[in-house]
């Protein structure tokens, strides 16, 4: 991120951990982190949250999020000013929910905002916003960050493909069938030869 741009959170029961507002992410301490609490009280840190409070919290209260992270990344940028939805057009965007949707263009830091992305999050973990950038949520900051950059990738699959012709996304079918030979074959998961004791 460049910047000051973007932010991550953590939650950990009623409490979540979010980067402060107007810090540049790779200098920020431990007692700089914002605690706040999920009716938006700050009770821990030196520094004040994000102007994208709301949207962390709002995530966090609707859909059960464990992790948090807004990126300004730049094909998801770039994607987010020209198209309504980033189509599913590879089987790994699956772990985003398939079809990524662009949430509407709203001012940064308002309610306003928050709420349009909490909405185009149902059933997904990851969110362009028109203009803006991107959101994805997880159960920790690991696996938040982790679709972050898949989100990224995917963008950046899309953008190509799309530069070639005319990509062919896959249909309710096609992903249904990934998702019962991954659940089948355990796609993603060690596991010792056949055969072997």
């Amino acid at each position: 991120m460049l910047g000051t741009a973007g932010n991550v959170s953590e939650r950990s029961g009623d409490l979540v951990a979010i980067t402060p507002t107007g810090a540049e992410l790779a200098e920020v301490g431990a007692e700089d982190v914002a605690v706040i609490d999920l009716d938006g009280m700050q009770v821990g840190g030196s520094l004040a949250p994000t102007s994208e409070l709301d949207l962390h919290l709002g995530i966090y209260r609707r859909h059960g999020a464990g992790a948090v992270v807004h990126t300004h990344s730049p094909m998801a940028t770039a994607l987010s000013c020209v198209v309504d939805e980033v189509p599913c057009v590879h089987y790994g965007m699956l772990m985003l929910g398939g079809a990524v949707p662009v949430a509407p263009y709203r001012t940064f830091g308002t309610p306003e905002l928050a709420e349009t992305v909490v909405e185009s999050l149902e059933g997904r973990t990851a969110v362009l916003m028109a203009n803006h950038g991107a959101v994805t949520h997880a159960g920790d900051v690991g696996q938040a960050v982790e679709l972050s950059l898949l989100l990224e990738w995917a963008c950046t699959v899309y953008w190509h493909a799309r530069a070639l012709g005319k990509p062919h996304a896959l249909d309710g079918d096609e992903q249904q069938a990934v998702i019962t030979a991954a659940l089948d074959q355990g796609y993603g998961e060690t596991k010792p030869v056949k055969g072997r004791p």
